[in-house]
């Protein structure tokens, strides 16, 4: 392994795509097809590599070995807009140096084929679909909650899909690919704060939170702000707003956490009282107790605000995952191979929470640099990101030389 040259590749993919602006690889982009040229350049460097996309988007990189199963390596490259030149990009290209290692024999002896996955959009930016590719993959992708959906220009997911060869009503079918996968392994900056303000360079990661994404939109009425009395307002960005602060306050009281980053007034305009609103919820929780309590609580927040201001509310539901524990042994090699003894749950979403639902998985985490990711400000200091690297090659050389599982 040479971290340094994954390293490399992750600065030039940066140049590639990236700016002052921070990272463009919003999937189904132009600049994300930028991203995957350039990966299938790195990839056609190592011999005897097969390359390939399946019916999801996503891309598969093969390396045949002599032991039965294959393990699975990576991550995604596609990004936020504005977002960081590390979050998902860190793991595909330390698995790309995976894949350099296993080829040129450093493996010591037979092993397990060894196939590095870039997953189709598993930031879910421009639809709020997070997770699509691997979701395809695990066989929990439906495509019929997909279909009424639109980016913020108003195009259905099918029509920005279709102009890259992906069908959604043929998206399942990359749930073949699993077959045969004896494990798959992730690495991935932190996002948050913890591993910095420790100082723990690596650690091994116990699973991912579960997640319940709504949308809920208040239909009230739509006035001149001049003229009609505050008393007899039905103001839906109101009903949304204060929905919202109710959202805060139930995540703060489960210990979890909660966001409402998308909020979508109609008309819009500053001289008239909202008669529509959207808002988009996001709720986290690393169990699944206090994760049910908290959806149930924001559903009766927007029922008693709607009620309150005389505006009716719906609900439709955007994406949910339960909590997802990663694999104990997994978890205990990756903790040798990153010689520290810290491990972390993950509140951030990850393609190895829909690959766990069917084979062994465990993900590391390099620190963030005060904690930021999903933004331009995203870094890592290089040593740290060498030793997560290294820790991440030799986890996976161990798993080839089927010392783990």
């Amino acid at each position: 392994m040479e971290p340094r040259r994954a390293i490399a590749d992750l600065r030039e993919l940066d140049r590639l795509t990236g700016g002052p602006d921070g990272a463009q690889r919003l999937c189904w982009t132009d600049d994300w097809v930028r991203a995957r040229a350039f990966l299938r350049d790195r990839l056609g460097e190592v011999g005897g590599v097969s390359i390939d996309e399946d019916e999801a988007g996503n891309l598969w990189a093969v390396l045949p070995g002599e032991l039965d199963g294959t393990l699975a390596v990576g991550s995604h490259v596609d990004s936020v807009p504005n977002g960081g030149w590390l979050d998902g990009a860190l793991g595909v290209m330390a698995g790309v140096e995976v894949l350099r290692s296993a080829a040129a024999g450093t493996a010591d002896g037979p092993r397990h084929s060894l196939t590095l996955v870039d997953f189709a959009d598993e930031e879910g930016a421009r639809f709020g679909r997070s997770l699509f590719g691997s979701s395809a993959v695990a066989g929990t992708l439906e495509p019929e909650r997909l279909e009424p959906l639109r980016d913020a220009d108003g195009r259905s997911v099918g029509e920005v899909l279709g102009e890259h060869g992906v069908h959604l009503d043929r998206a399942g079918a990359a749930a073949t690919r699993r077959e045969g996968l004896i494990g798959y392994l992730e690495l991935h900056i932190e996002q948050g704060p913890v591993l910095e303000r420790e100082r723990v360079p690596v650690a091994a990661v116990s699973g991912t939170a579960g997640v319940e994404r709504p949308r809920f939109t208040f239909a009230g009425q739509a006035s001149h702000a001049g003229t009609t009395p505050m008393e007899l307002r039905r103001d839906a960005g109101l009903a949304a707003g204060q929905t919202a602060l109710a959202v805060e306050r139930i995540a703060r009281g489960h210990d979890g956490v909660g966001t409402t980053g998308v909020l979508r007034l109609e008309p819009g305009i500053p001289t008239a009282v909202a008669g529509r609103s959207e808002l988009v919820v996001d709720l986290r929780h690393p169990r699944t107790e206090p994760l049910a309590a908290m959806i149930a609580e924001a559903r009766e927040a927007a029922r008693d605000v709607a009620a309150d201001r005389g505006c009716e509310v719906t609900e439709a539901e955007i994406w949910t995952i339960e909590p997802i524990p990663f694999d104990e042994r997994l978890v205990a090699a990756a903790l040798e191979a990153a010689g520290t003894e810290r491990v972390v749950p993950s509140g951030a979403l990850h393609d190895a929470a829909e690959m766990a639902r069917h084979v062994p998985v465990v993900m590391l985490f390099a620190p963030s640099t005060d904690g930021i990711s999903h933004a331009k400000e995203e870094d890592t200091p290089e040593p740290d990101l060498e030793r997560a690297i290294a820790a991440f090659g030799r986890l996976a050389l161990r798993v080839l030389r089927g010392e783990v599982l």
